[in-house]
């Protein structure tokens, strides 16, 4: 049980750490009010916003990453690093010994890392969670010392050396998106009944699918066909004045949203076709979680190639189509498009696949994983 309990959750840097952990938070304080929550991140990252807005306490360390190509510049940061390191261990024992914590979950994150590994050294329950189908640096050092590893998807033990055995339990997905009625979410968008791809970037955006949306949006303005639902990202705020520059006049056309940042993904997921997008842990499990159709297209520009082996894992099971960014271009992405859209049933198959590889119940999983090791 974690009545009375001290925990301390920690997790740091993105979105795609943060959330999940915030999710677990949250079931935590609804079962077992009487447990004490602590945060532990970073001081200039999306914990500082979110996790207080959660009704969390949050503390922060101060600790970068180590860059793994060789340069002046990286070996400077490196040194950084291991100062800020060396600092944040003692930062790190100090609210130890304050909060006096019964377990430490890790969800990834650089300061994962020192909370985690000092936590296990004074002989505190620990355990970690890993989103991904290749785990990362942090979590592959962390799962040798742990009592808990905790798996988003099976395939990333392949690549972990940990000291117990690990138990799978999915990502953690909003109850709101997991619950999501289609045809609810397609009347609350004002859509008919006719496929609606949505497709996005992140919310920074990513120039190659902005660039490949840019040409099949563009392919596809007077076909009727279907409607376009794209979320540019900051970067990409240039995608609706391109967008008229090659004639389509999406402020007119009933069947084309432009918008930088998708802050009702519920609706919109829920009332989608076919999805197309990176290949995060997040998304995918909100992917599965929903049944949806995808193409994905994993960011080349992530610590071990990470979301190119967590694609891998849908398209493996026929769950998924991945399209790598190097092979990204309007007409690839045109046929594949045209194709799903003109066999249905194909994008139902692929939708229904990927709905059985769906973990609905992670926050329970996670939370009795967390039980099994107090002490």
């Amino acid at each position: 049980m974690l009545d009375n309990k001290k925990v301390i959750i920690t997790a740091g840097g993105t979105g795609g750490h943060v959330n999940p952990a915030l999710a677990v938070a949250g079931a935590i304080r609804d079962k077992y009010p009487d447990a004490q929550i602590l945060f532990v991140g970073t001081s200039d990252r999306i914990e500082t916003k979110i996790v207080p807005a959660a009704g969390f306490e949050l503390r922060t360390i101060e600790i970068t990453g180590f860059q793994r190509k060789l340069s002046v510049k990286n070996i400077k940061s490196n040194i950084g690093t291991v100062v800020k390191l060396l600092k944040s261990t003692s930062c790190v024992n100090k609210i130890l010994d304050e909060f006096k914590p019964d377990v430490v979950i890790g969800f990834g994150g650089y300061v994962s890392g020192p909370v985690v590994r000092c936590a296990a050294k004074k002989g505190i329950p620990t355990a970690i969670h890993e989103q991904n189908a290749y785990p990362g640096v942090t979590n592959k050092a962390l799962a040798k010392l742990v009592d808990k590893v905790m798996l988003t998807v099976e395939e990333a033990e392949k690549n972990m050396s940990p000291r117990n055995p690990v138990v799978v339990t999915g990502l953690p997905v909003r109850k709101e998106i997991i619950e999501a009625d289609k045809a609810f979410c397609k009347a609350e968008m004002k859509l008919d009944n006719r496929p609606l791809v949505l497709s996005m970037g992140g919310s920074l955006g990513a120039n190659a699918i902005n660039n490949a949306m840019l040409d099949l949006i563009t392919r596809f303005a007077e076909s009727k066909k279907c409607h376009f639902l794209h979320a540019t990202g900051q970067y990409g705020l240039w995608f609706g004045d391109k967008l008229k520059e090659n004639g389509v006049n999406y402020e007119n056309n009933e069947d084309i949203e432009i918008r930088e940042y998708i802050d009702d993904m519920d609706v919109c997921m829920g009332a989608s076709d076919l999805i197309i997008s990176r290949s995060g842990a997040s998304s995918l499990s909100e992917i599965q979680a929903t049944g949806k159709a995808s193409i994905l297209i994993p960011s080349p520009n992530v610590a071990e190639n990470h979301q190119y082996h967590n694609a891998m894992a849908l398209v493996k099971n026929d769950a998924a189509l991945i399209i790598e960014e190097k092979d990204l271009n309007g007409d690839k992405l045109y046929n594949i498009v045209k194709n799903l859209l003109d066999n249905p049933d194909r994008i139902r198959e692929i939708g229904d696949n990927a709905r059985k590889m769906a973990i609905l119940d992670s926050t329970d999983r996670i939370i009795e994983a967390v039980k099994s090791i107090l002490k």
